[in-house]
């Protein structure tokens, strides 16, 4: 074509502002270039011959981890066929099952993308010793250490009510279980555990046979190697790089995967070549139930320990929360083992390096309490105390998301984006709104997070020791002050007792105040007896200085229904007092009864509410309720201190105050906190 009848080819085309055609439409005009070659604005071509190689190029290798200072330098050079053979040899032996003891074929990939798979350069072929299946004719796929983007992709194609929320969070649902299972948890009683854990009354440590754990095992192992594919985490425990545990977790769901990915120390790339054999492993068959004919089982669930082995099996159960806790529970064993208290506990450090631990059961306001703005975050949950300092033994936090708001709680609120896993929530389905009041699967919503989500996270989670310890109880009696300094003896003793109050509403059935107790304010997770972690916490206060406060974030003026919740605003004055050191300073008076010392006077606080016998109009019915709360304290601290085999423990409410001898036998005593102080 030629506009204006040059009839040449290079030539480029352009509408100008002139006169119209005799149809309306302007005149189009031509312009030589001037090197002959038509104007082209495209990119150049990618440097790809196949669609294949085309999407191959979206990607490069990374690894994404924890931020971590001070890591060392890289580990001994091996090739990288080499290394990742080593790698799926040690994955092959922690799926191998008790009849085939090489363990099975594994090779690294999803399934659904066979032509991404080098399956020449990762297939490892072993000849099963016995009792050859099906399952050695075929390959385990691994799913190993994959981001959280990986993850998200793997829950939403491959798990039926797993969605993104609005603010980016994976949605997603634990099944029939929504919450912990503590009466199917098991521990396999054998000649070292028979020794030193806690068996008596009370203990949360129900026993299991070595036999029953295999049988178990093997159940969850041979379900787990025959699914497509398997997810494969290893990652840390312990923020302190001198006392850490390598854990290895095998799930059957991405959303197991991504949750771990969370709560656990994400290793560096460097780590992660050189992670070898890991120290325990987790093998999450939730999915799949136990056999409720096997001898101990009680339901279709069961969570199984077995320290000598080092070796956890979940059956039955999809709740994520059973890997966190049983991983603490292990904890709460190897720690004091290696003189290391494992707490359950907040902890959080001031700008000049003040460090507090915060403990309390639910509902006492320990992770509100413990985050704070002018303070950097430790840990949320579960923490070390090493002759190093404090550690966080996690590398996330999982907080509760029933009624959350940004105004309530803005550090949680602001942590819920992409990478965070929102358990049983409920969302608008168009909007994908989260509603957080809406409890129509479970009031125990939750939402797990890396630590570094929270913007005043101290990275890495460590600090020196501590300078005050903490203990919150929710005194739904209103007859605890606000705020006590204790002595180290009543520290321990209101350590062992982990009081607090359940009122109407939290549990069915409830229809006045209840006390209850937690042993070391952490119970159900607990190995040894209660008093080993209280001798412990009392040498470690007293070899460093640190001081004991109770703090009743609960009732006062009255019991719940009558008198008034102590107001958050006025308990965040007296944990800033606690902090600035100012509170060691003041004045104090002493109580009848518990023998505390209150304070007169607290900057921001009314004074009339620090002794809370002043807060009743009814004194004697103050007293009443006051004796009726001792005498179930002290009923359950000697049901802690004293064993079903020494039954001439005795003490008294004054014994705690006066510190007097509490044993009228020598042979009792190292049954007993205060004697373990005096010894």
């Amino acid at each position: 074509m030629a506009a204006n009848g040059t009839g040449n080819g290079n030539q480029e085309f352009s509408f100008k502002n002139v006169a119209a055609a005799g149809n309306g439409l302007a005149r189009i005009q031509t312009h030589k270039k001037q090197n002959g070659i038509c104007h082209d604005d495209s990119s150049p071509p990618v440097k790809a011959q196949t669609i294949d190689e085309l999407h191959s190029l979206q990607k490069k290798k990374s690894a994404p981890t924890t931020p971590i200072k001070g890591t060392q330098g890289a580990f001994a050079t091996i090739s990288e066929e080499e290394r990742q053979k080593q790698q799926l040899q040690s994955i092959s032996a922690s799926l191998a099952s008790l009849t085939r003891e090489t363990g099975p074929k594994v090779v690294k990939g999803d399934p659904a993308r066979k032509s991404e798979t080098p399956r020449v350069a990762h297939e490892h072929h072993y000849t099963p010793a016995i009792s050859i299946s099906d399952s050695a004719l075929k390959f385990t796929h691994i799913l190993y250490n994959l981001s959280p983007a990986e993850l998200y992709e793997q829950a939403i194609k491959y798990e039926h009510g797993s969605f993104i929320t609005s603010n980016g969070a994976l949605a997603t649902l634990s099944g029939a279980k929504a919450g912990r299972s503590p009466r199917d948890k098991r521990v396999v009683r054998d000649e070292t555990t028979e020794n030193e854990l806690w068996w008596e009354k009370g203990s949360p440590n129900i026993e299991m046979d070595e036999h029953t754990f295999l049988v178990n095992r093997e159940r969850a192992v041979d379900y787990l190697n025959s699914l497509d594919k398997v997810y494969v985490n290893d990652q840390f425990l312990n923020w302190d790089p001198e006392h850490r545990i390598k854990v290895r977790i095998v799930s059957a769901r991405a959303y197991h995967s991504l949750f771990m990915h969370n709560m656990c120390i994400r290793p560096t790339a460097e780590e992660l070549e050189n992670f070898g054999t890991p120290d325990f492993t987790i093998y999450n068959a939730g999915q799949f139930p136990c056999n409720r004919y096997t001898h101990y089982m009680t339901s279709s669930t069961s969570v199984d320990l077995n320290l000598a082995r080092r070796e956890m099996v979940i059956l039955g159960t999809q709740y994520a929360g059973e890997m966190k806790k049983g991983l603490f529970s292990v904890m709460h064993y190897l720690m004091p083992k290696r003189q290391i208290l494992s707490l359950h506990s907040g902890c959080n450090m001031g700008k000049d390096g003040d460090v507090a631990l915060f403990f309390g059961l639910s509902g006492t306001g320990k992770t509100t309490l413990s985050t704070d703005h002018n303070r950097y975050l430790i840990g949320d949950d579960e923490h070390c105390w090493s002759e190093n300092g404090v550690s966080n033994i996690e590398g996330g936090c999982y907080a509760k998301c029933i009624d959350l708001s940004g105004e309530k709680e803005p550090d949680i609120w602001n942590a819920i984006k992409f990478g965070t896993v929102l358990e049983n929530v409920v969302f608008d389905e168009h909007t994908r709104e989260v509603d957080y009041s809406d409890k129509s699967v479970t009031e125990n919503t939750r939402a797990a997070y890396p630590i570094e989500y929270i913007p005043n996270a101290k990275i890495p989670c460590v600090g020196p020791h501590p300078k005050n310890v903490i203990l919150l109880a929710c005194d739904a009696f209103g007859v605890l002050p606000p705020v006590s300094k204790l002595s180290l003896a009543q520290t321990m003793y209101h350590f062992i007792s982990g009081y607090t109050a359940l009122v109407a509403g939290t549990e069915d059935g409830i229809k006045e105040p209840q006390a209850t107790f937690s042993a070391c304010f952490g119970a159900a997770f607990i190995m040894l007896h209660p008093t080993k972690y209280a001798a412990m916490l009392a040498e470690k206060m007293s070899k460093h200085g640190a001081t004991g406060w109770l703090v009743n974030t609960g009732w006062s003026g009255g019991s719940y229904g009558s008198g008034n919740r102590i107001k958050l605003a006025h308990t965040r004055k007296i944990i800033d007092a606690i902090h600035s050191g100012s509170l060691l300073r003041a004045n104090y008076t002493k109580t009848e009864v518990f023998g505390l010392e209150i304070p007169t006077e607290i900057e921001g606080v009314p004074s009339q509410i620090l002794d809370s016998m002043n807060t009743w109009s009814d004194k004697n019915a103050y007293k009443d309720t006051l004796l009726k709360l001792a005498e179930s304290d002290r009923e359950k601290h000697l049901a802690y201190a004293c064993s079903r085999k020494f039954k001439g423990f005795s003490l008294s409410l004054s014994d705690f105050s006066q510190r007097k001898g509490c044993c009228r036998n020598k042979r009792f005593r190292s049954f007993c906190v205060l004697c373990l102080l005096s010894n």
